[in-house]
């Protein structure tokens, strides 16, 4: 299987070391530095539907880049999209579930599909929507986050709220909802205003027994930070 590691402390790179025959995919202009044996090609991975779906509803790539070691072993550089943290997580006795942009490459027994919520959580949603990204095989998955990153452990008995924006990936088999409000206590329209006046938002309520993967800097404040900077 090829073998990912994190190099680097500020905007790390993901170093990629593989072995003839293996096979990555990655999100679009991921690719920085391959060598001569790896071959690069676009593709289409699980098919028009699943490409689109993930496209327009977690603002992945339509296109990935497929990259193979056709010609013998090599090594490659790949780089997220968005400034921060990269983390490799383990999946195939563990599953889980990605926010918008999060997903970075994977091996080649990995897929990354889009899952529908159920209404309640898809309306409060920030820009997930009906859709979250959801990962099925077994490998590894790279994924992405603005700033630092850390995991935290969601253990029974004890829900965990975290803010919406600052949620990178999440064990599939917690339980979680969607809230306007860090209080469970105070209705609808009372968590809405305590929203608007703590300057939370949105947060996700965790619960059951597994991992859940933050990013330091909240992503849609420094998107919108980012685009009040290019407007001067």
């Amino acid at each position: 299987m090829p073998v990912f590691t994190v190099t680097g402390d500020i905007d790390p790179f993901l170093h990629v070391s593989m072995q003839k025959g293996e096979i990555i995919y990655c999100e679009s202009d991921a690719m920085v530095m391959m060598e001569d044996p790896l071959d690069l090609t676009g593709s289409v991975q699980g098919g028009i539907m699943q490409a689109a779906m993930r496209r327009f509803t977690n603002g992945e790539s339509f296109f990935q880049q497929k990259i193979e070691a056709k010609r013998g072993g090599g090594d490659c550089l790949l780089s997220p999209t968005s400034p921060g943290g990269i983390q490799v997580l383990d999946v195939g006795a563990i599953q889980y579930n990605l926010s918008d942009g999060a997903y970075m490459a994977a091996t080649s027994n990995v897929q990354v599909t889009a899952k529908m919520q159920n209404i309640g959580n898809a309306l409060f949603a920030g820009t997930g929507g009906f859709f979250i990204g959801q990962t099925s095989g077994s490998g590894q998955v790279a994924v992405g986050g603005f700033g630092s990153l850390f995991t935290i452990d969601v253990t029974l008995g004890k829900e965990v709220v975290v803010d919406n924006g600052h949620v990178v990936a999440w064990d599939s088999a917690l339980n979680y909802k969607i809230a306007a409000s860090t209080s469970g206590s105070q209705g609808l329209i009372g968590n809405l205003v305590n929203s608007v006046t703590s300057g939370e938002g949105v947060v996700l309520r965790f619960s059951g027994a597994g991992k859940v993967l933050l990013c330091s800097r909240n992503k849609d404040s420094f998107l919108a930070w980012l685009a009040t900077k290019m407007k001067r």
